[in-house]
């Protein structure tokens, strides 16, 4: 006959909300671990107690151990089961599985029985009723024993310190995920190993097995700063922040503010850098907008400043001229021609001065048509 396989079913029967004991008195609902030291409960005396045939191997496990017929009532516990549960065990001996265990009912116990027949364990993620009404989070692992009869051991063990530990890791997940700003992982060779949905929008890429593995340095336009970073930040093992020019997978470039930090393990040793992306393309753009704006009304300040200080000389100019003119009677008519078109210049001068000290918007135009550089800024001048 063909050897059964061993395999592990896993049972999950942890509820949105734990239910309430199954007996006794309704109680609030507290998820909290123990608020007691585990410790070790001494052997019954054979004098004065029944000795379980299992007392021995259940005084030395360290889970919380249960065995019940197949019928799920208690046949008996270790001292581990009495501290977590906190019954006492001949309290722990009248109960049935289903009120330790939240979830547990008939059903459960008939494919547990079912599935033990053809391999050697089950493990089930549930939560457990301890006698106050608090619940705990647990890992069950099920198998059969064929000591005295067929019956099923319960071996529990509180993770309640794992269970919160893992929703904070998925919490923070949750967070790095839906960020707004990129969050990478490089190791020690600068390799990307993780990199979050806003990386991949930033750089304009569609999936993360485009840039993972890709050296991070790759992603910047300047090499010899992205050195300097990845140099500083493993060599001094310090935060390093700088603005810095990305080019993104079709080729434009954008700027990016990077915040690098080392990455360190348990122990405490450097393993990589943790990079944080922040795209600065829109505030740089708008720094840029506000000091073009401050420059041009600075230099609409001093034009009006300087039409301010000719206006003067030039309506001094043209008085001097029209007294000149009257006076011209005996004089040729090239000096008369010469003094006309000068009071016309003065004329327009004025004119011109006057329109500069009332530009409020500073524009510019094209001043001569030519082929190339045209639009150059040396050959543009103040649209009045």
């Amino acid at each position: 006959m063909a050897e059964k396989l061993s395999q592990t079913m896993r049972i999950d029967l942890i509820p949105e909300v734990p239910k309430e004991p199954v007996k006794g008195k309704k109680k609030r609902v507290v998820l909290a671990p123990p608020t007691r030291k585990l410790r070790r409960a001494p052997m019954p005396a054979t004098a004065t107690a029944e000795v379980s045939p299992y007392e021995e191997l259940l005084q030395s496990l360290y889970d919380a151990a249960i065995i019940a017929d197949l019928d799920g009532k208690v046949v008996d516990v270790n001292p581990r089961a009495e501290e977590f549960l906190q019954y006492n065990r001949d309290e722990l001996k009248a109960m049935s599985i289903s009120e330790v265990v939240s979830g547990a009912d008939a059903s459960l116990l008939g494919q547990l029985q079912e599935n033990l027949e053809m391999s050697r364990f089950a493990l089930i993620q549930a939560y457990c009723v301890r006698k106050d009404g608090s619940y705990f989070p647990s890992e069950i692992a099920v198998n059969k024993l064929s000591i005295e009869g067929t019956q099923l051991c319960f071996f529990l063990r509180d993770i309640t310190v794992r269970k919160q530990s893992e929703e904070m890791l998925m919490t923070e997940h949750n967070a790095i995920q839906n960020a707004g700003n990129g969050i990478a992982i490089v190791d020690l060779e600068a390799r990307l190993e993780y990199i979050n949905p806003s990386v991949l929008e930033l750089w304009g890429y569609a999936e993360a097995e485009e840039v993972l593995n890709y050296d991070v340095r790759g992603l910047f336009v300047n090499q010899d700063a992205a050195n300097d970073m990845i140099a500083a930040v493993m060599g001094d093992e310090h935060a390093w922040t700088a603005d810095m020019v990305a080019v993104k997978k079709d080729g434009t470039q954008f700027d990016v503010q990077v915040s690098a930090a080392c990455n360190r393990n348990a122990d405490g040793e450097p393993i990589g850098i943790v990079f944080s992306f922040a795209d600065i393309s829109d505030r740089r753009r708008a720094a840029e907008a506000e000091k073009e704006a401050e420059r041009r009304r600075v230099m609409l300040e001093s034009l009006g400043a300087a039409c301010h200080h000719l206006g003067q000389p030039a309506t001094v100019l043209l008085a001097n001229l029209g007294i000149i003119q009257k006076r011209l009677d005996g004089a040729d008519d090239l000096v008369k021609e010469l003094v006309k078109t000068s009071i016309e210049a003065a004329e327009s001068l004025g004119a011109i001065l006057h329109k500069l000290n009332t530009v409020n918007e500073y524009k510019t135009t094209q001043y001569l048509e030519r082929r190339e550089g045209s639009d150059t800024e040396e050959n543009r001048i103040l649209d009045i």
